[in-house]
């Protein structure tokens, strides 16, 4: 663990970590081809797929969006049918918090703790994300869907937003401040996950991504875009990215095709320690016995 805070990965640690971070991809592709999943790249790695068929150098891992009937039935597969162990598959429940507001796919035979996490008793090996995308309707019931949204990220993650201004900030302090109690918490954000995503796909015009944060929750997407999926070449292989890619990467990011300006390109994750040969149940054992060792 580094005391100092972040460290910084240089080029040739993280060409590694994105190398490594394909084991967990190649894997959950199969597993979602063997179950009829449908899932696409998104964010860095769908660009990454059309600029240059492989990782944005500074993307340090992989984001996946999956439509919610397939996402909600992801997890209790996985833990049917999964045949190995290296590769777990984690969200927030009545067993464990996970501190993300998502599901990841988490290969143990790696460590990667994140600041964000460092505090929390929870398998940390290098993760992959995957969100959902939900119905979007329209006019009050979509301000009130996103409203939902945002409780749901608020209690599940139990973390005050930040850079998102100081009325969203003082308002997500006074609510955890008012309902401070575990169990409460999880009601809360369990009826708010249970509101926000009530829109079938099937049912709507618009698709939304609910579990990515404020910024991208204003997003929304004609609904042929994620009807299907397309392959391009990502790092050799071929890797599904939405059908109508060109559309939701505009609205998502502009032009995408661009590069961001210099000081923009760098990993979006602080990471505080990161070992891809040290399985993270060892990491997790080595720490252990640091601790019992100083008291």
């Amino acid at each position: 663990m580094n005391d100092n805070g972040p460290i910084t990965l240089n080029d040739g640690q993280l060409r590694q970590m994105q190398l490594k971070e394909l084991d967990a991809l190649l894997y959950f592709k199969e597993f979602c081809d063997e179950n009829g999943l449908l899932f696409y790249f998104c964010g860095g790695c769908c660009i990454g797929s059309l600029r240059t068929g492989g990782f944005v150098p500074w993307d340090d891992d992989i984001d996946v969006f999956m439509p919610r009937d397939d996402y909600e039935k992801l997890h209790a597969l996985w833990k049917e049918k999964s045949k190995n162990p290296r590769f777990l598959c984690l969200r927030t429940d009545d067993t464990i918090f996970t501190g993300n507001i998502f599901t990841t796919i988490v290969d143990t035979s790696a460590t990667c703790v994140k600041a964000n996490q460092a505090h929390l008793d929870i398998p940390h090996g290098l993760s992959m994300d995957v969100f959902p995308i939900d119905g979007c309707p329209t006019g009050i019931r979509r301000k009130i869907q996103k409203l939902w949204a945002l409780t749901y990220s608020l209690f599940l993650a139990q973390v005050v937003p930040e850079n998102h201004g100081g009325v969203v900030a003082l308002g997500s302090r006074i609510l955890l401040g008012l309902f401070r109690g575990k169990k409460l918490r999880e009601k809360i954000w369990r009826l708010a996950e249970k509101k926000m995503s009530k829109y079938r796909i099937k049912d709507c015009s618009l698709i939304t991504e609910l579990c990515t944060g404020p910024h991208y929750m204003q997003c929304e997407y004609p609904k042929e875009v994620f009807e299907s999926a397309v392959y391009r070449e990502f790092e050799g292989y071929q890797m599904p990215i939405p059908a109508g890619y060109d559309t939701y990467l505009k609205i998502a990011f502009g032009d995408y095709m661009e590069l961001p300006p210099e000081e923009k390109r760098v990993p979006h994750h602080d990471v505080v320690y990161l070992d891809l040969n040290k399985s993270c149940y060892e990491y997790h054992k080595e720490r252990r016995q640091k601790e019992n060792s100083g008291k």
